[in-house]
């Protein structure tokens, strides 16, 4: 079948990691799966929630917060703090979020801090919470790792990276990283969190209107394993890069931004 943007069923969308786009953030990385754009932000602060000290639960912790600006869609969406509530999806993703980085942090590790992770939507067309989670990792282990260097922490307690990939059947094909217009007529829709050794933290899958069989469903994750392996190079690169920005890495955020 011919898709949107005349990929191969098993292609990815193209991938980039923009570091240090927001300077305040302990790290941050601008996330780009395709059209999708993320700003994924880490922040590490020397505290923990009340609730581990009154439990006197050692280590740290982490969380995310997850939110899609009112101009990353076609139509305008409303501000969370306009409706009075943060609306049941976004709750849902960055408790994904959080999983997913928990299952690959050792905690007591990290020792007495929190990890503070957000990200916030500018462009949505599809996979903004694979894009959120794959761009959170790299955010993080870019966070830790200068932990490291200042001498904070003896080593990072991230003990692999973790990414996600969204994969579908449409019309009934298989296909991987869908964008907009393939999830929203996909008749299967599935997101797979992987760690870069290849093991499962989350599978999402449910049929639209339609079933699946277990053919398909590994096929799918089969395609799913493939983009993880993608994904995970270049999150490597991205990672080695990160010590200081490149002219090409400021060129991005110039035509990003300014275009």
């Amino acid at each position: 079948m011919n898709r949107q943007d005349n990929r191969a069923a098993d292609e990815m969308r193209s991938l980039r990691f923009v570091p240090h786009v927001a300077p305040h953030a302990t790290a941050s990385v601008l996330s780009c799966f395709g059209n999708t754009r993320v700003i994924c932000a880490v922040t590490i602060e020397e505290d923990v929630p009340r609730w581990m000290k009154v439990q006197q639960v050692p280590g740290g912790w982490l969380t995310a917060e997850y939110s899609m600006l009112p101009y990353s869609t076609l139509d305008r969406k409303k501000r969370d703090s306009s409706a009075g509530k943060v609306d049941g999806r976004s709750v849902e993703i960055q408790r994904l979020i959080g999983r997913a980085l928990r299952a690959v942090v050792d905690l007591e590790a990290l020792g007495a801090r929190t990890i503070w992770v957000d990200c916030d939507v500018l462009q949505a067309d599809g996979g903004t919470r694979t894009a959120s989670i794959t761009g959170a990792a790299v955010a993080l282990q870019i966070a830790l790792n200068r932990l490291v260097a200042q001498g904070a922490l003896p080593a990072s307690p991230m003990r692999q990276l973790v990414s996600a990939v969204s994969v579908g059947k449409l019309a009934g094909t298989p296909l991987l990283d869908l964008c907009y217009v393939e999830d929203r007529d996909a008749e299967v829709d599935m997101n797979v969190v992987m760690t870069e050794r290849g093991e499962y933290v989350e599978v999402q899958g449910s049929g639209e209107e339609a079933v699946f069989t277990a053919e398909e469903m590994a096929q799918m994750l089969a395609l799913a394993a493939k983009g993880a392996a993608e994904i995970n190079a270049a999150q490597k690169e991205a990672i080695a890069a990160a010590e200081a920005p490149s002219a090409e890495d400021i060129s991005s955020l110039v035509n990003f931004f300014c275009r």
